[in-house]
């Protein structure tokens, strides 16, 4: 199952925006400029570890990358990664919506197994599983990946009071 998850453009337009090429940007990420390439078009999955860094040396959130929101970064946002954070989150997500793994396993077309282990960190999150969780249930993707403390419905706003943070 394809997803079209909407941030190639993004990338594109903050790139050329500064300037960057995309060897540039290929080398912060320590990898192969086709292959950054292939990101921008959406031919290959960014996997969340990247599109993290990029959102980072953007200082944009995930949610902006993913067009769920026109709003570029949210205050107070976390650089670091904690897997442990991610899991938990994943976790209180799944409970709070009356998901069993099973069901939220069926709902991203996996399963149960690599939702458990999405729970325990033995995997980071996949970008497809983060970005259709954040659109089905509105909830925002740099919650998720803990970069953010409070948890934002993302319900259409347009603007920062609408995320009450």
């Amino acid at each position: 199952m394809v997803i079209n998850m909407n941030y190639g453009e993004r990338l594109t337009h903050l790139r050329e925006r500064l300037g960057i090429t995309q060897k540039h940007m290929a080398n912060i990420l320590n990898i192969d400029p086709s292959l950054y390439r292939r990101y921008e078009k959406e031919l290959q999955t960014i996997p969340n570890k990247h599109l993290i860094k990029v959102a980072d040396y953007f200082e944009v959130s995930i949610d902006y990358l993913f067009n769920f929101t026109n709003i570029k970064c949210y205050p107070k946002i976390h650089k670091d990664f904690d897997i442990k954070k991610i899991c938990e989150r994943l976790k209180e997500f799944r409970k709070e919506n009356n998901l069993t793994q099973e069901l939220l396993a069926e709902i991203l077309n996996t399963t149960q197994s690599v939702i458990a282990d999405y729970e325990r960190g033995r995997y980071l999150l996949s970008t497809p599983n983060l970005y259709t969780i954040s659109n089905k249930y509105q909830i925002s993707a740099d919650y998720l990946l803990g970069k953010i403390d409070k948890k934002i419905t993302l319900k259409k706003a347009t603007k920062l009071n609408d995320f009450k943070i």
